[in-house]
């Protein structure tokens, strides 16, 4: 059974009756941009979804995370529970307003996709004007990716969770 699908506009009208946005994107991608008053729950920690009597509405980026996760989203509710079309990006398309922290990194997968592109590009022209051997950097990088979709390890995920940029402040 799915959960029924609602408008952004329609969301926010039952937030105003009481009802619970729920946020299931990564707490990296809730930090940077969301939508006010919104609780964010990834769904990768869904048990974290306690003491929700009110109805709850759930979002993601685009819907698709939502949609995918229907039946899961629905048992973590145990309430009467709903999914917001089009996620934040509907949410933005509708003109209602999100919160844009630009202080903060943009998501930790975005950061990937942005390094591993950039160092293929950087080996396949390296090996058009420098030396042909460059080419290898590239294959290398790609035969990273593949480990990373087969494994669920990302090495350079790891690695840029390190930078100084990703780190999140202590709280004094």
């Amino acid at each position: 059974m799915s959960l029924p699908i609602i408008t952004p506009t329609e969301a926010k009208r039952l937030m105003t009756q009481g009802a619970t946005l729920v946020d299931i994107r990564e707490r990296d991608e809730h930090a940077r941009e969301y939508i006010a008053g919104a609780r964010n729950v990834p769904l990768t920690a869904l048990d974290g979804l306690t003491g929700v009597t009110a109805p709850v509405i759930f979002h993601c980026r685009a819907g698709k995370r939502t949609a995918d996760n229907a039946e899961r989203l629905r048992q973590a509710a145990r309430c009467e529970a709903y999914i917001v079309e089009g996620g934040i990006e509907g949410w933005k398309q509708a003109g209602l307003p999100v919160v844009l922290d630009k202080s903060r990194p943009i998501e930790l997968n975005r950061q990937v996709m942005i390094a591993a592109g950039g160092l293929v590009l950087a080996g396949v022209l390296l090996g058009a004007v420098v030396d042909s051997a460059f080419y290898a950097f590239s294959g290398l990088i790609g035969a990273g990716l593949v480990i990373a979709g087969v494994s669920g390890f990302c090495g350079l995920a790891k690695l840029l969770a390190l930078m100084p940029w990703n780190r999140v402040p202590a709280k004094a």
